[in-house]
């Protein structure tokens, strides 16, 4: 009966071995793979912050200012999203991976007690094979009670620094356990209160940006309509070069100008026309003038006088 006990006992303190190696070992491996991501989006956001201050370099005054408050701010968050990791690293992840060595120790222990309690009952077998073999062989079952008796002292001895060992491994089980957990939560509530102080401050920046203000900025560096006031000739300089040129008037379409310059071009044309043949009649009139003054002079001469002139004009 104090054999099964002592078995059931021995079950028990090994169950509390292998599922504090197997529960903290994965708290150890999740853990740690949730410091890890939190490391690397303060990366993700290290990088988030740099392009925010580039971008912020190419825009105008207001927006500029709010981007780099932004940014400011959202460098601090990392600052202690940094604090965070490291505390994480030292205060949650080393402890279970303590556990690790740990238990392999604990588990030599209880192998240990096994191999007492198994010579226990090799003892325990010698012996009635030694009674049923030879019942009348008194010295040699006296040796075999012995070695029993033995083997039951190492064995109580065994279970007995068994049960202190497995004891105080379960207390410090619980103590850690305690401890790992409650330095997670308060690091991940100093982290989130001092974020959410830092957003709060990066939210009232971002409230306090005035669009309008950045807008009028960007529309008097765009605008063009003060360009094209600026570029426009004065009064006095518009109305001569409207005499001199009708295609210049203001508001009158291209088109019609051009059928403007035709128009003047095609009576400078008639004009050249009309002058060049006035002089043509005129050098034609002076001829037939010429002609008739002849004639005039032919019927004047003489038949005799005609002949030696009618040579010459042969």
């Amino acid at each position: 009966m104090n054999s099964l006990s002592r078995d059931a006992q021995v079950k028990i303190m090994e169950g509390t071995v292998n599922n504090a190696e197997k529960y903290l070992g994965q708290f150890c491996m999740l853990l740690a793979s949730y410091t890890r991501k939190n490391a690397r989006l303060r990366d993700k956001v290290d990088m988030l912050v740099r392009q925010i201050m580039d971008f912020a370099n190419t825009e105008n005054p207001e927006l500029r200012r709010c981007l780099k408050d932004l940014g400011e701010e959202l460098s601090k968050i990392q600052d202690y999203r940094q604090a965070e990791v490291e505390r994480l690293d030292a205060k949650v992840i080393a402890p279970l991976k303590a556990y690790g060595p740990l238990t392999k120790s604990k588990r030599a222990d209880i192998k240990k007690f096994n191999s007492v309690r198994n010579r226990e009952i090799k003892e325990l077998e010698n012996l009635q094979k030694l009674k049923q073999r030879n019942p009348l062989d008194r010295q040699g079952i006296s040796l075999a009670e012995a070695n029993v008796q033995k083997a039951s002292v190492d064995v109580n001895h065994t279970t007995h620094q068994l049960e202190e060992i497995i004891l105080k491994f379960q207390q410090q089980k619980l103590k850690d356990i305690k401890a790992i957990f409650s330095n997670f939560v308060t690091i991940e509530m100093i982290f989130h209160a001092k974020a959410l102080e830092i957003f709060t401050n990066a939210f009232q920046h971002l409230n306090n940006f005035d669009e309008e203000k950045d807008l009028k900025a960007f529309k008097s560096k765009v605008s063009i309509s003060e360009l094209e006031n600026d570029a426009r000739p004065s009064s006095s300089d518009s109305n001569s070069t409207l005499e001199q040129s009708p295609a210049s008037q203001p508001g009158k379409p291209l088109r019609e100008a051009r059928k403007d310059r035709r128009k003047s071009s095609g009576s400078k044309r008639q004009t050249k026309t009309r002058v060049l043949h006035a002089h043509f009649q005129e050098d034609e009139s002076e001829e037939e003038e010429e002609e008739e003054e002849e004639v005039e002079e032919l019927q004047d001469v003489s038949d005799d006088e005609y002949n030696p002139y009618a040579k010459i004009r042969k």
